[in-house]
């Protein structure tokens, strides 16, 4: 079984088309999952959406809530005002904002032969249980032990930092995929992962993947947007770092 995860869109839609152009390389693929934060930053929030939702006839997508998300529709509810969030919700109207409103907090999959929970995948935005609090790769292992609580799974894999790791904890593997659309990890490149399951081993592999951002595209795209401060999100953007 192999499963592609992504996370962190953000509004470029032209580094999400980058990455659907690649995953055609690692085909076939069992699933597909996108760990939230679909809109809010970049120049093409409803292009990601109308994107997404274009895979909806295909039963391998699953389409998670980022933090960002959530926002976004706790905003639009207030009238626009929240975070500066006003571009987003302008762009993605109404239908965009219930989109957003209805999408899960996880997704589990179970392997072949596997007993869940304990031989899942479990695919979040941040953790397994709030879009907020951090599994950072600095943190000890007491540390991320504390935000992972009782979680049982075999692997758990999330955005939410956009720091691309992957790291044994016991007996969970945690994959932070990083970002499609602005990593933060000092690599700018669209970055992914491929998690496949051993059956031999009884155990969830990952591999991280990155490609080229489409970059001159995505700053003519930005230029022209009508996005507030354009010129910031661009420097954002190519610092690829907080």
């Amino acid at each position: 079984m192999r499963v592609a995860v992504m996370s962190d869109i953000h509004g470029f839609d032209r580094a999400l088309e980058t990455v659907l152009a690649d995953l055609g390389r690692h085909e076939p693929l069992d699933a597909i999952v996108v760990a939230g934060d679909l809109c809010e930053v970049g120049p093409g929030p409803e292009a990601v959406i109308d994107i997404l939702r274009g895979k909806a006839d295909d039963p391998r997508w699953v389409v998670l809530q980022g933090n960002t998300d959530r926002d976004i529709v706790d905003a639009a509810r207030e009238g626009f005002g929240r975070n500066g969030m006003g571009f987003a919700i302008e762009q993605i109207g109404e239908s965009g904002v219930a989109y957003l409103a209805g999408l899960p907090f996880s997704h589990r999959i179970t392997p072949p032969g596997g007993a869940s929970p304990d031989d899942d995948l479990l695919v979040v935005h941040a953790n397994p249980f709030n879009l907020e609090d951090r599994l950072d790769p600095s943190w000890s292992d007491a540390d991320l032990k504390d935000v992972l609580g009782d979680t049982r799974a075999k692997a758990v894999a999330f955005g939410h930092i956009h720091i691309a790791y992957v790291r044994q904890l016991d007996e969970i593997l945690l994959v932070d995929v990083s970002a499609v659309g602005n990593p933060k990890d000092g690599d700018l490149r669209c970055a992914y992962g491929i998690i496949e399951w051993d059956d031999t081993a009884r155990r969830w592999r990952a591999t991280i993947h990155r490609i080229d951002y489409p970059l001159d595209e995505t700053e003519s795209q930005i230029l022209a947007s009508g996005l507030p401060n354009p010129e910031k999100t661009l420097k954002k953007l190519k610092k690829a770092s907080y």
